[in-house]
């Protein structure tokens, strides 16, 4: 594969930033074996990544919407020690779908395993927790980290390819000054067009070289702690101050909007999780809005409800409660739920770090000040047993 992509790259002069794989979730690899403990599974899984050279591997994976199997809980506990012996491997667990509801049992378990996995990586400032997500309406053809898996219902090869795009929005939209909604939404839509094209491309090329199906291409615009990489900075260019204050909902709906209308003329197969992300690390906007007070995470939940992902690489003090840590996923998780769409969430509690203090993850993962989280409790709301069943409207057929 990595030899594919540098072929691609020097044929059409296009980068490929990121080569990842990512691999049938783990925990039904690993359940006729029984063990107890799959740290060593995603010690091969490590090995591997880095034999063949991609920069993550994923699927190191449970699927627990309305149950646990044994294996399930097996990976589910092995998280910690597994992402703190290893480089490369990413972790996902989906605790929710609309058809089956939330597994409240395993969104308590995830605040403990969050926890432990930013202790067990204390000297790295908890990156473990950056390598870690818990989803509701997992795709299972997301191309990009921490979240991907390779689902059961896909052909045993297939190339996914995410792009990036947030830069060039920027430029096409921050010289239209005082234009309309319209002729701003144009200027996203035709920019994204652009840009699932290249990937679209990409994919089919890469698929064809290495022998393999076509999958898809995901549409999200993903930032980059680079300058002017930023999803921030074109809600920002869209006229509102600064990106957290009163309309960066309403921008965030449009610019979603905007790029998936344009994208989705532009490839055959759309999928993966195709909307704006928005983690604060990854995103230079997002970071200097959090330090001027305008984005808490609060906001970011609300944006949540438009955009793609969740609450996203967001550094919380290392004292939160792991109650707390499950109440946020639980209202995060809540979103998806109801409206049918993806929610997920990548919460970093660093060890030692408190509120407005600043931590480094490096590279792509970038940098984020420590955000405050409430001082009132959940507790006895998380701790109840069961499940929530699924909404009204998950009931379709």
């Amino acid at each position: 594969m990595i030899e594919v992509a540098d072929s691609i790259e020097r044929d059409y002069g296009i980068p490929i930033i990121n080569k990842r794989i990512s691999v049938t979730p783990i925990s039904l690899v690993a359940e006729p074996s029984e063990a107890r403990d799959l740290t060593p599974l995603a010690q091969v899984m490590d090995r591997a990544a880095e034999a063949v050279g991609v920069n993550f591997i994923g699927g190191f994976s449970a699927m627990v919407q309305k149950g646990f199997t044994p294996a399930d809980r097996a990976l589910i506990n092995s998280i910690p020690d597994a992402l703190a012996s290893t480089e490369r491997v990413c972790s996902s667990v989906n605790v929710a779908t609309t058809r089956e509801g939330i597994n409240m049992d395993a969104v308590r378990l995830m605040g403990v395993i969050i926890k432990k996995t930013a202790e067990a990586t204390a000297a790295q400032n908890a990156i473990g927790c950056a390598k870690l997500v818990v989803f509701a309406n997992i795709p299972e053809d997301n191309p990009f980290m921490a979240g991907a898996l390779h689902g059961i219902g896909q052909g045993d090869l297939t190339v996914n390819v995410g792009v990036s795009g947030p830069g060039v929005v920027l430029r096409a939209i921050s010289g239209l000054g005082n234009a309309g909604f319209a002729e701003m939404i144009e200027a996203i839509k035709r920019t994204a067009f652009k840009i699932t094209r290249v990937g679209e491309l990409v994919a089919r090329a890469a698929a064809e070289r290495l022998g393999a199906d076509m999958g898809i291409v995901d549409l999200s615009l993903a930032p980059t702690p680079a300058v002017g990489d930023s999803v921030a900075d074109i809600i920002e260019a869209m006229g509102v101050d600064r990106c957290g204050a009163p309309g960066t909902t309403a921008a965030l709906a449009i610019l979603n909007d905007a790029v998936k209308k344009g994208g989705c003329m532009a490839t055959t197969y759309v999928g993966g999780l195709s909307g704006a992300f928005i983690p604060v690390s990854e995103d230079a906007g997002m970071v200097e809005a959090v330090e001027s007070g305008a984005l808490t995470i609060e906001k970011l939940e609300a944006m949540t409800s438009v955009c793609s992902v969740g609450i996203d690489m967001v550094a919380v003090p290392g004292d939160t409660p792991e109650t707390t840590i499950a109440g946020i996923i639980a209202d995060e998780i809540a979103i998806g739920v109801v409206n049918n769409k993806t929610t997920a969430v990548r919460l970093i509690p660093v060890p030692g770090k408190s509120a407005g203090d600043l931590v480094e993850f490096g590279g792509l993962l970038g940098g984020a000040p420590i955000m405050p989280v409430s001082a009132f409790g959940c507790s006895r709301f998380v701790t109840r047993v069961g499940r929530i069943p699924a909404p009204l409207q998950g009931v379709r057929n």
